[in-house]
């Protein structure tokens, strides 16, 4: 559960990092500030219009991946 608020910049070095590391398979800023990401080449792109939104997706690929560490106890 996230004590403080979320905002873009927290955001934004969580998608870079995401994508600098393999885990997306696309991630473009928007002039808005908003992100289109892709896990996977044949997954849908969302775009994430706000930090929130773009943390929930940052939080559900990071649970993806320590899924996926063997021996990673859940």
């Amino acid at each position: 559960m996230r004590t403080t608020t979320a905002n873009r910049v927290e955001a934004d070095a969580w998608i870079t990092v995401l994508n600098r590391y393999g885990h997306l398979h696309h991630a473009e800023p928007g002039p808005d500030g908003a992100w289109t990401v892709q896990r996977t080449p044949t997954s849908t792109p969302r775009t994430l219009h706000h930090p929130v939104l773009a943390l929930d997706f940052v939080a559900e690929v990071l649970r993806d991946i320590r899924r996926d560490i063997p021996g990673v106890r859940r």
